[in-house]
């Protein structure tokens, strides 16, 4: 589909993502990647011993999975596009934490397409990410990106 007839989704949800396990290898590798050790991330006994009841996955790692996320799921995407790059977010927040072993997918719900110039497009989606069984999801945000066609 061409980037005008993408914008003409505005409003829509335009795509769900497959679900994908956040196990404690990723986790860890996360933290070894980042720096962030904390306990209730990596340390499985001790973490027991907090109200999480176990491990939790770094909220930034949610984040961060969004274009994992983004390229497994049925996505309408603009036809002829050359380089596609994150341009940043207007709003993040993290409503629940993930559970280590606990599966999560996105939902993409398009609220602006706008050409900025000739061939560059910038498309703002809110996306949920969606924790299996829990009533709240993990996190909502609005996040920008910018493609050249």
């Amino acid at each position: 589909m061409t980037p005008q007839e993408l914008a003409t989704k505005v409003g829509e949800v335009i795509g769900t993502s497959d679900w994908v396990e956040m196990t404690q290898d990723k986790v860890n590798m996360f933290a070894d990647a980042t720096g962030d050790h904390q306990f209730i991330h990596v340390d499985v006994e001790k973490a027991k011993l907090t109200p999480f009841g176990g491990t939790i996955v770094h909220g930034f790692m949610t984040l961060s999975m969004i274009p994992y996320l983004s390229a497994h799921g049925g996505f309408p995407r603009a036809d002829g596009v050359k380089m596609g790059i994150n341009y940043g977010g207007n709003k993040t927040r993290f409503i629940s934490p993930v559970r280590v072993g606990k599966r999560i997918r996105g939902h993409w719900k398009l609220l602006e397409m706008v050409e900025k110039r000739p061939g560059q497009w910038q498309q703002t989606c809110e996306i949920t990410i969606e924790i299996e069984g829990e009533d709240k999801p993990a996190l909502i945000c609005e996040w920008i990106m910018q493609f050249f066609v």
